[in-house]
Formats: structure tokens, sequence, C-alpha cells
């Protein structure tokens, strides 16, 4: 399966078992050019399937190299970043060579950075290998680190020059991670596809997991709707914000845990169940609405509720990247499957979060 995403560099996505192998085929085609690559993944993908990815690189000509990190959204540093710099220069990479992230999100996020900001902008291939980052963050072409301020706080908009995604990487992805993809799927149902939350009502973990063709259905269903999003808003400046549903309060957990406890789509589920309560509360979002979101995030064992304060919670979304000077804007539903943006001054934040005491 190919999708196609018409951005200002526009690419390819593709969606097949077993794709992985054809990573070198399709990378001399990108690059004619290129001589160089270097593989960036971290201490669990890498030991999986580096051995495959550099086998094909190799076997369509090029010399590759590979630079590898500690497992962990805690590694999503700039120090991280700064080793990889390191790694493109004694590979010899000039603008004409590329990068392939292999792995998950925080892989794709900093090897997407560190492409788009050596030697001003190199190209990358996306190869991602977690549920998260073949649903999600592998589409779009935002990337970066973590600040101790805030999520993402240091990036740069950078597409890739194409994703492919082998679905058959996700057998060895361990139970807890699924789940935390399962987070961002129930998101994107939320926002945009009540037929996708649906889907994902009348489905489990295993039957999803044991089920290729309906594994594809759902990666397929979230990047279209990711991909409609972003073709209208490209560099994040309207509608691709609703994208960030449950983020604010989501990113904020995070925050709270020093990047070290709450996965992402975990965070991203609760943040969510937030969401859901405030509209709720505001009387745009109909009454039951947080329970049902909530009953499906417990069906892919995600968690719904935090012990964090309500006080230190509102403080820690003080550097969300929806905010202006004095207001943020809150992604609330009017329904599962309509999402819209709300500008609510900063002001107001306590008292709706009342609700959640």
């Amino acid at each position: 399966m190919i999708l196609q995403i018409q951005v200002g560099h526009p690419y390819e996505i593709q969606i097949e078992p077993g794709c992985i192998k054809e990573l070198g085929k399709r990378a001399a085609q990108l690059f004619p050019k290129a001589a160089r690559c270097c593989v960036v993944g971290d201490s669990n993908t890498l030991p999986l399937y580096g051995k495959i990815a550099e086998g094909s690189l190799k076997k369509a000509g090029f010399s590759v190299s590979t630079v590898s990190f500690e497992a962990g959204e805690a590694r999503k540093t700039l120090a991280t970043i700064s080793s990889f710099y390191d790694a493109f220069c004694e590979a010899h990479l000039t603008r004409t060579d590329f990068v392939v992230a292999l792995g998950g999100g925080v892989t794709g996020d900093m090897a997407g950075f560190a492409a788009a900001s050596f030697l001003r902008g190199i190209p990358f291939i996306q190869v991602p290998t977690s549920l998260l980052s073949q649903i999600d963050s592998s589409v779009g072409g935002k990337t970066g680190v973590d600040l101790p301020q805030g999520k993402n706080m240091v990036g740069a908009f950078h597409q890739p020059s194409f994703v492919l995604i082998d679905p058959n990487t996700l057998k060895t992805l361990p139970d807890q991670f699924f789940s935390d993809g399962m987070g961002e799927a129930i998101k994107y149902g939320c926002i945009k596809s009540r037929v996708l939350f649906d889907f994902l009502k009348e489905n489990r973990i295993d039957s999803l997991r044991q089920n290729s063709e309906k594994l594809c259905d759902l990666i397929r269903q979230c990047i279209e709707i990711k991909r409609t999003v972003v073709e209208r808003d490209e560099f994040d400046t309207g509608e691709r914000m609703i994208l960030n549903f449950g983020h604010t309060f989501g990113h904020a957990l995070e925050r709270l845990q020093n990047y070290g406890g709450l996965t992402h789509g975990a965070a991203v589920g609760i943040g969510c169940v937030i969401a859901a309560k405030i509209g709720e509360e505001l009387g745009i979002t109909p009454t039951g609405t947080h329970p049902e979101i909530a009953e499906l995030l417990e069906k892919y064992a995600l968690p719904t509720s935090f012990t964090e304060s309500i006080d230190d919670l509102i403080a820690a979304t003080g550097n969300d990247k929806k905010s202006t000077a004095d207001s943020i804007n809150l992604v609330l539903l009017h329904q599962i499957g309509d999402a819209f943006l709300r500008k609510t001054p900063r002001s107001e934040l306590p008292k709706l979060c009342e609700v959640l005491r």
C-alpha cells in the first residue's frame, strides 16, 4: 500500500509487511547521487533490525555507518544530537547523502532534527518500528528534542523523503509499547473519526497484533487522518493543532515525571480524558464523553487518571506550543470525531480544571 503526502516536498509512505528489506532499493531510487548514509537507532532497535537495514542499503551500493543511543525519552536531548553530528562527520556525509531513522518516535524525532540541521539540511528516511511512530510521529515533518522546560522545545519542520512502514517490526514490540501507540490511535478517533473510534471499540490488542490486515488498516486510517490535516496546515499554524488533542496536559504530565514515568501515548490518553472533562464542564462536549474515552483507553491497558496536583499540572502547561502571550489554544471536542480549537485565557485554567479535583 502506497500513500502520498502532498506538502512542500511531497513524499510517499509504504505500508507493507516485510518491506524493510526494500529499504536499499527505495533509497537508491530516491538518492541516485548519494554514496553514503548513516542509520540512527537506539539500543533496543538496532540489535533487532540494524543488520537487515544495513544489509539492504549495502546491497544497493551505499557505504553505511550506524550510530546508537540508549533507548528512552530521557535521552531525547541536545547532547544526544551532538553525538549524531559526530557520527555524521566521521562518516563524511555530504548534502547528497542521507540519514535513516530506524526506530520509534524518539529516534525519528532526533534523527530528523539532526538531518534538518547538519550541513543546514540533508535528507532522511523514516523507518518507524513502534506503533506510535508508524501511525503518527513518522509522518508530518515535526522533528526535535526536549528541554527541561518542556517537550519538543527545540526542533524543526523537516519532512522525510520517504516513510517505510513494516508492520512485521511490531511483532517484537513489548505489550506496553503497543498500548502506548494505541493512545495516539484513540486520539485520532476522538478528533476526526467516529468510525475509527468504533473500530477500536470492536477490536482489542490481541486481535490487532495477530491480524496483519487489521493492523495495516489501523495504520492506514490514522495516517490518512494526519495526511489530510497536514496537507492543509503543514507548519502547525491552525488546523494542525487539533492533532495535539490530549497533548497539552499529556506533555505536562510527562514533564512532571521528568520524561521517565508515563510513556507518551499513556500521557496523551490521560490528556484526552482531561480535555473531554473540561469540554463537558463547559457544556460543549456531550455528557458521558469522557467515560467513553476512558473505557476505551482501559481496554487497551492505558491509564486514565493521574496523581500530580492540579496546580502543578497547570503550571507545567506554561510552555505549551499552542500558547500565546496570555492564552492557550485548548483542543476540545464537539463530539467524538469532531475536534476544535478554543482560545482560552490562562486565567481561566484554574477554574476549568476544578472539574478534575
